[in-house]
């Protein structure tokens, strides 16, 4: 039984050897890619404020609150529009290109929209970067702050229904990526009145 127990001896050193290599294999490896330091305050740059936009009326709140942050900061606004997929039979039936230029007409539509409420909050002289994506929200945001080191701050309207404060606030605010977000994210309150944000903003 001795002789049986020094021979397995070594092999379980060597395991133990190997799981402990493991481990200082995987604490070496970063968890995730190294962020790239942001450009908004360099020669020539300036600090963009995003507002993601669409037909939901906490959007009118997030643009109000953005566009006097930039213009008191003399930053740029941001709009970006996100035109997502349609079902996957839809590429079935040979529509896609279809769906697409839609998408492109709402989201210029959308945009003229947008630049009307901003003339009626007085902010005539502000013009927006617009900016059309394709894909889910929640993932194509990330990606665009990532590749555009400019955008210093997400603006997000809060929904003032009782069952929640929407989509986007709920996975990028309050979701797994709030705390590795790559920019700060502010939440306007869906309750406040434009004259109300405009005080605050």
């Amino acid at each position: 039984m001795t002789a049986m127990a020094t021979k397995k001896q070594p092999a379980a050193k060597k395991a133990a050897k190997k799981t402990s290599a493991a481990k200082k294999k995987t604490a070496s490896t970063p968890a995730t890619k190294p962020r790239r330091k942001r450009q908004i305050y360099l020669e020539g740059h300036k600090r963009k404020f995003l507002v993601v936009v669409d037909e939901t009326p906490e959007c009118e709140s997030a643009l109000a609150f953005a566009a006097s942050r930039a213009q008191r900061t003399t930053g740029q606004l941001a709009l970006l529009y996100v035109i997502e997929p349609e079902d996957e039979a839809m590429h079935w039936l040979g529509v896609e290109d279809i769906a697409r230029e839609e998408g492109q007409s709402k989201a210029k539509a959308v945009f003229r929209l947008f630049g009307r409420k901003l003339k009626a909050m007085g902010f005539e002289d502000l013009v927006p970067e617009e900016i059309v994506r394709e894909g889910n929200k929640a993932d194509e945001i990330p990606k665009l702050i990532e590749e555009d080191q400019d955008i210093g701050v997400l603006v997000l309207g809060a929904s003032k229904d009782p069952s929640g404060p929407g989509p986007l606030v709920s996975s990028l605010a309050g979701g797994r990526l709030a705390g590795v977000f790559p920019t700060p994210i502010t939440v306007v309150p869906g309750h406040l009145s434009i004259e109300e944000i405009l005080a605050l903003a």
